[in-house]
């Protein structure tokens, strides 16, 4: 079983910048990936890491305002979010998988049932 626990996040002003951590427990993951949900909004992807090679991935909405990284020593995945905008607002989501998953797939959107670890949710609040 993987554990992940989401730190980070919180209020801000359009044009701010925070970074979300997610640390891993548990069984090793080859990947991660973040989501965010809305408001009467389905959930989103936004950026995918598939560790062997350090491919990035990131969504159309968050292209060069984003960036996704890791620390292997820490067990840690960030989400530094940069030039933040009200539509940025929601709960983001750290989640992976036991096995192997396409960052591909993950960043055009998957439902919660198709990964098996996701971090319990930070809220991430832009004021314009």
């Amino acid at each position: 079983q993987v554990q992940l626990v989401e730190s980070g996040g919180g209020s801000v002003q359009a044009g701010g910048t925070l970074t979300l951590s997610c640390t891993t427990s548990g069984e090793r993951v080859v990947a991660m990936a973040w989501f965010r949900q809305a408001p009467q909004k389905e959930l989103q992807g936004v950026s995918c890491m598939h560790f062997s090679d350090g491919t990035t991935f990131y969504s159309d909405s968050v292209k060069g305002r984003f960036t996704i990284s890791r620390d292997s020593d820490k067990n840690t995945v960030y989400l530094q979010m940069s030039d933040l905008k009200p539509e940025d607002t929601a709960t983001y989501f750290c989640a992976t998988d036991s096995s192997p998953f396409p960052c591909q797939v993950a960043i055009r959107g998957l439902p919660r049932a198709a990964l098996n670890a996701w971090g319990q949710g930070i809220r991430v609040a832009v004021s314009s």
